[in-house]
């Protein structure tokens, strides 16, 4: 083999694992950046769901309940509408959450009650109140469980009467 060829080979090879050291270098680096900024995000999401706990730890339990029912919002608004095909909007009115033992004709009662009340389609004189049962008075509700004791009504003129009926 020529000298000029040898040279060439030699040149050729040594290119070659120098780009093969370069290139695994980088993939090296990719690789660390991707594994750090996965790290970070995870450190992240674990430093934000100790601060939520943090903040729970913190809240009386009509608070946590009040804050499980704003979480799951839309799947109250969405059972209100269910009830009457009339109904296009809800407003629900947080403050009127309130828990009360319910009755059953027994000395020990039957549990608990959780209602919460609003209006819909904007309108003044109307309302709804959804409940929720608990077993006990500080147990959060489970909006699996949401029921409507009476249908959604309507002021018609000093008389309550359900809403859509004629």
């Amino acid at each position: 083999m020529k000298k000029s060829t040898k040279i060439t080979l030699i040149s050729l090879a040594a290119l070659a694992i120098l780009a093969g050291i370069g290139g695994s270098l980088m993939v090296k680096d990719d690789f660390n950046s991707r594994f750090e900024a996965f790290v970070k995000a995870k450190r992240e999401q674990q430093a934000k769901e100790a601060e939520k706990k943090q903040r729970e730890a913190k809240m009386t339990i009509k608070e946590k309940q009040l804050a499980y029912l704003k979480e799951h919002q839309q799947e109250i608004v969405d059972f209100v509408k269910s009830q009457n095909s009339r109904i296009e909007s809800v407003q629900i009115n947080w403050k009127s959450m309130k828990v009360e033992q319910s009755g059953n004709g027994t000395p020990q009662g039957g549990g608990y009650n959780l209602s919460l009340s609003g209006k819909f389609n904007n309108l003044e004189n109307t309302k709804f109140t959804v409940d929720f049962y608990l077993e006990r008075k500080d147990d959060i509700p489970d909006v699996e469980v949401i029921s409507m004791l009476n249908p959604p009504m309507i002021d018609e003129g000093n008389i309550w009467d359900v809403y859509g009926e004629e």
